[in-house]
């Protein structure tokens, strides 16, 4: 029997794949348009393995697609909500003070 997630688990996915900036990147990339990894790697300065690894990341996550283009593959984001999401996120960050620091969950005062 299949379960469907739950929020918390969606939550969950969304927040791992925003916990790292290149990640992020790609998502903002992809928010713009679909692109081939190629193209995303040369855009992102970084090299294609760890694109892929990254890319892989964001599939399991469930928040990208990747798309047969004959014998190429297109990546883009697995649903158009997700695009207004990030942009909801993207506003209400402005509103953080900047002169604080976000630690990790290990580290006393986590916010």
């Amino acid at each position: 029997m299949l379960t469907l997630p739950t929020d918390i688990d969606v939550l969950a996915r969304f927040g791992r794949a925003l916990a790292d900036p290149i990640r992020c990147r790609l998502l903002l990339a992809l928010r713009e348009a679909p692109a081939h990894p190629a193209d995303l790697a040369d855009r992102l300065g970084i090299s294609r393995t760890r694109l892929s690894n990254h890319l892989a990341c964001l599939r399991d996550c469930g928040l990208v697609v990747a798309v047969p283009v004959g014998r190429r593959v297109r990546y883009e984001l697995a649903d158009a909500g997700l695009g207004h999401a990030l942009d909801d996120l993207r506003t209400a960050v402005v509103a953080v003070e900047t002169d604080r620091t976000c630690v990790d969950a290990d580290e006393e005062g986590c916010c």
